[in-house]
């Protein structure tokens, strides 16, 4: 290894998803916080074998969307009743029905840009760059296999407990994860 590179990971590579799911079942029973699972399509099961809470990301949308539709027709009710009252052909200052086309965009307008930011920030979407970009491994976990990489950061990681473990697991293709020491860490 040189210089310039550092060890960030183990990388484990299946064949088949039972296989994935099951050793994700062991990582998560040792205690392991740092590590995730890549594979080519969703696999049933391997979030609750990864101990994944829900995303809070529904929430923040549907919330994001009642504040807006609250906010529209707030804000009409405001100027059409209580700023510039105009009373035209015997209707009523607060005509609500005529305000909730209006209401309703602003509900999926602030849903939308609630999801955008929180999928950017609790994706971590502004990373620039990823050491698995550099390996070769990608390039497999996107077509035909299942892969757990074992984050170097976790208080649990060595590299040979990372490859025991591993190997325990049923992984016949167990690599070091490598990033260049100068990379840049992005936004977030």
């Amino acid at each position: 290894m040189s210089e310039d590179r550092k060890v960030v990971g183990t990388i484990g590579l299946y064949d088949d998803p039972n296989t994935l799911v099951s050793a994700a079942e062991k990582v998560r029973d040792q205690g392991w916080k740092k590590w995730d699972c890549h594979t080519p399509y969703p696999v049933h099961g391997l979030d609750r074998a990864m101990g994944l809470k829900a995303s809070p990301i529904p929430i923040i949308c549907l919330s994001a969307g009642f504040f807006g539709a609250v906010l529209a027709m707030g804000t009409q009710w405001w100027m059409s009743a209580v700023d510039y009252p105009v009373r035209i052909g015997g209707k009523p200052l607060f005509s609500w029905p005529a305000f909730v086309p209006v209401t309703f965009e602003f509900f999926v307008l602030l849903a939308a840009i609630a999801t955008f930011i929180s999928m950017f920030v609790l994706c971590r979407l502004g990373r620039w760059h990823s050491p698995l970009h550099d390996s070769d491994v990608m390039s497999a976990v996107t077509t035909t296999r299942f892969g757990i990489v074992l984050g170097a950061d976790d208080d649990r990681w060595s590299e040979d407990g990372a490859r025991e473990l591993l190997a325990a697991s049923g992984c016949q293709d167990i690599r070091p994860l490598y990033e260049d020491v100068e990379e840049d860490e992005g936004l977030l």
